[in-house]
């Protein structure tokens, strides 16, 4: 696992463009003894082959297979720019992770890092940060970036008789996850629920909250209050900027007269309603296995090869490293794909949803089978 300290980090960094920026990380690797002098050319020469901007305004400029024998340690070195570094492309880069990696270790480094660095709003927090705690609390994983919202926190069909037990079951939801306590629960009750249309209601609190987290709750029977019809509640304990995802989801639902669709999903599916997030894949999705033949796995000039492919087809696209978590995750987010942490030999599931689905995997399969721009 990476640990990083704050000298890892320099602040407050400008570069009039990304060649100037990563010879200044390639300097600071060289003066921390973790390459030798030479390894800015790989570094220069991996970015001319494919760029390694990743998205949410993050870059990871690394070297390539020909100068790893000038690695001596495993490290990284990352500046920060809060004006931004143009990175081509129309991309800005506000934070710029130099990357020093021996062997496939730096395939480590990046699944930490994106994990992170994929959530949504990521990109503004980092732009705003100005100490090097900022930086660290949210590459490791310290800055709620994402509402907790899973089917933990969702309960449809409750033996509610009104909409005094709702509040209290969807209260009582987010106080078992420990994202707010007795406080939120008696405010959230004491201050009641307003009504959104089409039969939702909306509850909402910040005190006594250390988490944002979301709960939905139906009731199993017909109840009307104020005499407007509750078909649902969702309820929102917000601490922190975590909050702003789900609400402007949900605006978009009330913009576009679609609340009805929540009252329509499972709890399977209602997670991905309010975080954005590509569904399930249905039963009728084709699937396909394939494995992974590059030397050092899926780092950035690969991924962005597969994701690349993926992009070119209108169905929904899931992959999921078979050795590695389980998960599965948008084959069209580089940042997401990089994080499965694939290495060589690892099998990788596609599962593709939609009218040139078996297209699709097809060309995956020839992309992977060809190397993904690496060769055989």
């Amino acid at each position: 696992m990476l640990s990083l300290t704050q000298q890892d980090i320099v602040l407050n960094q400008s570069a009039r463009d990304k060649t100037a920026a990563i010879s200044a990380l390639a300097g600071e690797l060289t003066q921390q003894g973790l390459v030798s002098e030479g390894y800015v050319k790989g570094m220069l020469a991996r970015e001319a082959q494919n760029s390694t901007f990743l998205g949410s305004g993050i870059a990871i400029p690394h070297g390539t297979t020909d100068t790893r024998d000038l690695v001596q340690q495993t490290g990284v070195k990352i500046h920060h720019y809060p004006k931004g570094v143009d990175w081509g492309d129309g991309n800005i880069a506000y934070l710029a992770i130099g990357i020093a990696a021996k062997s496939d270790e730096h395939l480590g480094i990046l699944k930490q890092l994106t994990k992170v660095l994929s959530a949504d709003g990521v990109e503004e927090q980092i732009r705003q940060c100005n100490t090097a705690e900022a930086v660290i609390s949210l590459l490791n994983g310290d800055t709620q970036l994402e509402a907790d919202f899973d089917e933990s926190l969702i309960s449809l069909h409750s033996p509610a008789t009104d909409l005094l037990q709702l509040t209290a079951v969807a209260a009582g939801l987010i106080k078992n996850k420990q994202a707010a306590d007795n406080a939120f629960v008696a405010d959230v009750i004491a201050e009641g629920a307003s009504y959104l249309g089409q039969g939702l209601w909306l509850a909402r609190s910040s005190k006594g909250v250390s988490r944002t987290a979301l709960s939905f709750v139906t009731p199993s029977q017909g109840i009307l209050h104020q005499e407007q019809p509750v078909k649902g509640l969702l309820m929102l304990a917000a601490c922190n900027a975590a909050c702003q995802k789900p609400l402007n989801l949900l605006a978009q639902k009330i913009y576009q007269n679609q609340l009805h669709t929540l009252f329509e999903a499972d709890a399977t599916q209602l997670p991905a309603v309010f975080t954005d997030a590509q569904p399930a894949a249905s039963d009728a999705a084709n699937t396909a296995v394939f494995r992974i033949r590059n030397a050092h796995g899926l780092h950035a000039r690969p991924g962005a090869m597969l994701v690349s492919v993926a992009k070119k087809f209108e169905s929904a696209i899931q992959v999921k490293n078979l050795q590695g978590d389980g998960k599965s995750v948008n084959a069209k987010s580089l940042m997401k794909v990089i994080a499965l942490g694939v290495k060589h030999g690892h099998e990788l599931e596609f599962m593709a949803d939609g009218s040139d689905a078996p297209e699709a995997l097809s060309a995956i399969g020839d992309a992977i089978a060809g190397g993904l721009g690496e060769g055989k």
